[in-house]
């Protein structure tokens, strides 16, 4: 639901003001292990009933916090929606929870002398692996076998670099204390960042899925790493060398970018709680932003990436030339294009509609104009 929201942005800060707001009723207020609660941790999965797998031991609550990366998005998508036009008055609403949020983060996130972000289902009934790869093999050595928890996953930290500067921007507009502290941990998340997820030999390293149980570097081949793009966390060298990787043969097929390479994997598709999660199929390239700190949304090495045809892997729409930038987009709701006319034979069909369903057919007329020059 926040990616959803994030992404749709551009058309509006409704829906990413909903998203905030039914998140935030339900942030952590103690600490439980069956439900992997915790004060200011935003949930994962929200239920009608209990999910139970016997087959593989799986025992959900209606409202469960398994996730290690909902609350720094949520933080980063609040700043992102008050960038993008969301009144002050709503962010102010939220500032308990942002700063709740915040307390997480930087306070209970990191468990470990280390202070990198981790996780481990301690109910022994709960999700194994708490990232967007939630299945329970999802992270493995190059060589197949499966990594030992707690785990520190690579994309979960540049979330918290992202987050931490966001919350740092949203405490200093809102005269809130600590924004210098923020700032102090997202630099001090970048340094832990190089000193723990580099691996490989020095003219081909690559970023790592995670950091293990034992502190050693998981040296799994993913998309992980694609997620760690426009954060703020690499700088302009290190993102060349993630997007040659991502484009490498290793994991850049005809479907798109693989999740993991196969070498990585038992089988050519792993089966998942919500069907397969080997590979990822991309409309061109992940969607990323350009960030405050002026990184590039998608560097050189990424510019003959394309949406592949599943039938012949042949090249059917080129990534958009708006796509590849160099400077930051700016965001806030000043800068948002008004709303174009509609064809003619649109205009007189969309009269007769709903409000709502006008509002979808404002979309169809832009969407159908920018496509066929119409």
């Amino acid at each position: 639901s926040l990616w959803a929201a994030r992404m749709v942005l551009p058309f509006g800060t409704d829906l990413a003001a909903g998203t905030l707001r039914a998140l935030a009723r339900r942030q952590g207020s103690v600490l439980d292990s069956d439900r992997a609660e915790a004060p200011g941790k935003i949930p994962h999965e929200l239920r009608r009933s209990q999910f139970v797998d016997p087959s593989v031991g799986l025992s959900l609550p209606p409202v469960y916090y398994g996730t290690i990366d909902a609350t720094p998005l949520w933080i980063t998508v609040l700043r992102d929606a008050w960038k993008w036009g969301l009144a002050d008055r709503q962010v102010e609403a939220l500032l308990p929870n942002l700063q709740a949020a915040t307390r997480w983060l930087t306070q209970d996130a990191a468990p470990d002398a280390d202070g990198l972000l981790k996780y481990i289902d301690t109910s022994g009934k709960g999700l194994a692996n708490q990232g967007w790869k939630d299945s329970a093999d999802a992270i493995r050595w190059r060589d197949g076998h499966i990594a030992d928890a707690p785990i520190a996953l690579c994309e979960a930290q540049a979330y918290a670099v992202e987050a931490a500067s966001a919350a740092a921007e949203l405490y200093s507009h809102f005269n809130i204390e600590g924004s210098g502290d923020l700032l102090d941990y997202a630099e001090q998340m970048r340094a832990r960042f190089r000193d723990h997820f580099w691996v490989g030999p020095p003219d081909e390293r690559y970023i790592g899925l995670a950091v293990d149980g034992q502190g050693r570097t998981v040296d799994g081949l993913g998309s992980n790493m694609g997620h760690v793009l426009g954060t703020g966390t690499l700088n302009a060298e290190e993102v060349d060398r993630v997007a040659r990787t991502l484009t490498s043969p290793g994991l850049l097929s005809r479907y798109g970018i693989l999740t993991t390479t196969p070498a990585s994997t038992p089988s050519a598709i792993t089966p998942g709680r919500s069907g397969p999660t080997t590979r990822q199929s991309v409309p061109g390239a992940w969607p990323v932003k350009a960030s405050e700190t002026r990184q590039p949304v998608l560097p050189r090495a990424c510019w003959p990436l394309r949406r592949r045809s599943t039938t012949g892997g042949r090249s059917c729409m080129p990534v958009p030339a708006s796509w590849i930038v160099r400077s930051p987009i700016p965001h806030r709701a000043a800068h948002r294009p008004g709303p174009r006319p509609l064809p003619r034979s649109l205009s007189r069909w969309r009269s007769g509609l709903s409000p709502m369903r006008r509002q979808a057919g404002s979309l169809c007329g832009r969407r159908d104009r920018r496509h066929t020059g119409r």
